[in-house]
């Protein structure tokens, strides 16, 4: 295997790749060819993500498995389920969107993840993950009802395998015996560092020679002994409580095979051409290295989890002359570290976000203030609401998009008790290149209608702060959402200062009566763009639950249009909630919400995305001057 010590700034030539359009061109290979085919894969990959950036980590280590995978089986007839889907760059490669790779997260370009509308050849849309094993059995079942004859496989990672949804489907595939077959890509690093008992586990079957000798030992004994086959598999799971540390996947239901080199491609295909031959529900364990065959990505799985655009000379570590203003992920990080100082009843809770959220230095000054619990949102919200009700002051820091999949826990565990838990949702609105499965675009709607919630969402870097304090000191459920990357560039000062809750602020005034624009988080900038233009008056709204009643009050019959603007869908979000409070009021003024529209938004640069939804100065003017030319 070739080592890369730098990403090649000129396309690599080729003698097996530039001929792989598909699958079926690589199984036209012999099985000695694939190891050479795996390292021009590899170079192609780096190259073609040096030029547009995007997740590269993962995909390095499973190319030996992706090419194995698609060899050994009959895809796209055969289904192959991936889990993420950060690890899918060599599989687009290899099912015909090789010459794509350069649009891979630009508008109109290739998706970051799989999606079923790209290709045959993905089979499930991710992003979000734990959801392979489910969505295999759901395939292989259904094949099994009409009677289809093919291979269904789920690839997850060993970060996602601390998820309970991945042990539900687990547990069901195992209980109705389906010809399922599960690999699980043990990197030993997700996103953030794996957390908990099931990593230890993980690590103590990897560790087990002692186990894998014996049963590779007693298998070439026993082929020679007839009628031992039913008495070695007995004897091999009682020997498991032996020797090895455990056999939970045995105890599922499934027959456990491995752990496997993950980088050894003529045994994998060797392995998988055996397991397709048994049937029942099966499960692969394969060790791979994330970032493997790139130096600097070896040496830093993390940081090299993803990358931006990148010239040559950024590499092995950026340039750092420029200062940077901070971005929410760090303030919020900052904050942390602040606030922990004089309170020790501030606990710091993340579901495997700890990097994305800006808690990492929190979490070395503050070691036993800080919770990773792994990718499981639904827990980490109750666990949360227990540490709420003895006392203790839990934050939860997670993603907009990721706080979906605790909603009921929301509702039901936090809300309905109305317990003392500040949520600190990053990546509220636009994302940008990581598309549709990211983008914050429904928070405000799904939280906004839940009973004890307070929802906040800061303009600026200064305003942000004073709304973590803000929060913080209120006795209840508060949500502040804010967007990923930095804002407009305003000092903030490390204190104490909070803010009245549900109390709007004026931020530029016009003595004309014709407009209003009653701006919600991180779009100010585009309103008081328009409305110094336009000569209306721009409120900085703050909140979003409560609303400033008294604010809309004062404007109800005031201004001929009312123009409400969020990064959020229109539906149910904040401009539904002035359109409440106005219906109350029999406002006779006009109403304009400027939103994000009825749709899934895909990938793309995060400032186009604004612009091609009309939330950039430009297309908030036209919106506002055609509904003006209507009244």
């Amino acid at each position: 295997m070739k080592i890369f010590e730098s990403i090649p700034t000129e396309e690599p030539s080729s003698e097996l790749l530039k001929n792989i359009n598909s699958p079926k061109d690589l199984r036209k290979l012999s099985q000695s060819q694939i190891s050479q085919l795996a390292d021009e894969l590899r170079e192609f990959l780096l190259y073609t993500v040096g030029k547009t950036g995007g997740h590269f980590g993962a995909g390095l280590g499973v190319v030996e498995l992706t090419l194995a995978l698609h060899y050994k089986f009959e895809t796209p007839e055969d289904r192959i389920v991936w889990d993420v889907g950060h690890q899918t760059y060599p599989h687009k490669i290899l099912t015909g969107r090789k010459d794509e790779m350069e649009s891979m997260r630009q508008n109109n370009g290739l998706a970051p993840f799989p999606v079923r509308s790209e290709s045959e050849y993905d089979t499930f849309g991710v992003g979000h993950s734990s959801t392979s094993i489910s969505a295999a059995l759901g395939m292989i079942t259904a094949a099994e009802k009409k009677n289809e004859n093919r291979h269904v496989t789920a690839v997850i990672g060993d970060g996602a395998m601390t998820a309970g949804m991945a042990y539900e489907a687990l547990a069901h595939a195992g209980s109705i015996d389906k010809n399922l077959l599960v690999i699980l890509n043990d990197n030993q690093m997700s996103i953030s560092e794996n957390i908990g008992g099931l990593r230890n586990y993980l690590a103590r079957i990897w560790a087990s020679k002692t186990y894998n000798r014996i049963r590779e030992s007693g298998k070439n004994v026993l082929t020679y002994v007839p009628g031992a086959k039913e008495f070695a598999r007995k004897a091999e799971i009682h020997a498991k409580g032996m020797v090895a540390p455990g056999s939970l996947f045995e105890e599922l239901g499934f027959e456990y095979f491995g752990p496997v080199d993950g980088h050894d491609s003529n045994n994998l295909i060797n392995i998988l051409d055996d397991l397709k031959h048994i049937n029942g529900p099966k499960f692969l364990h394969v060790i791979t290295t994330k970032g493997k065959g790139f130096a600097p990505a070896e040496d830093d799985p993390v940081g090299f989890h993803a990358i931006n655009k990148i010239k040559q000379e950024d590499l092995p570590s950026h340039d750092t002359t420029k200062p940077k203003s901070p971005s929410y992920s760090q303030i919020f990080g900052e904050w942390l570290s602040f606030k922990a100082q004089n309170d020790p009843k501030l606990v710091a809770i993340t579901p495997a976000m700890g990097e994305g959220s800006g808690m990492i230095e929190f979490s070395k000054k503050f070691p036993d203030q800080y919770y990773d619990v792994a990718i499981a949102e639904q827990h980490s919200v109750s666990f949360a609401a227990g540490l709420a009700c003895e006392g203790m002051k839990p934050v939860v820091a997670i993603y907009s998009t990721f706080l979906q999949r605790a909603y009921d826990q929301l509702i039901h565990d936090v809300a309905l008790q109305d317990l003392d838990i500040l949520f600190a949702l990053d990546r509220a609105g636009l994302v940008g290149l990581d598309g549709a499965t990211h983008q914050g675009a429904f928070d405000l709607s799904y939280i906004r209608c839940i009973p004890n919630m307070v929802i906040m969402a800061p303009s600026d870097e200064s305003l942000a702060w004073k709304m973590f304090n803000t929060g913080y000191n209120h006795p209840g459920p508060v949500a502040v959402r804010y967007p990923r990357g930095n804002g407009m560039g305003i000092a903030y000062l490390k204190n104490e200062e909070t803010i009245e809750i549900g109390k709007s602020l004026t931020v530029f005034n016009s003595e004309e009566k014709e407009v209003i624009i009653l701006s919600f988080g991180s779009l100010l900038e585009s309103a008081l763009e328009v409305g110094k233009k336009i000569n209306a008056r721009v409120v900085d709204m703050r909140f979003i639950k409560p609303i400033d009643e008294n604010l809309l009050e004062e404007i109800s019959d005031t201004y001929k249009l009312i123009v409400t603007l969020e990064d959020n869908v229109i539906a149910g979000g904040a401009g539904s909630a002035v359109n409440e409070q106005l219906l109350k009021l029999n406002s006779g003024s006009k109403i304009l919400n400027l939103g994000l529209p009825d749709e899934f938004i895909e990938h793309g640069d995060q400032e186009q995305q604004k612009i091609l939804n009309g939330l950039d100065g430009n297309g908030v003017e036209k919106s506002i001057l055609e509904k003006l030319k209507s009244i």
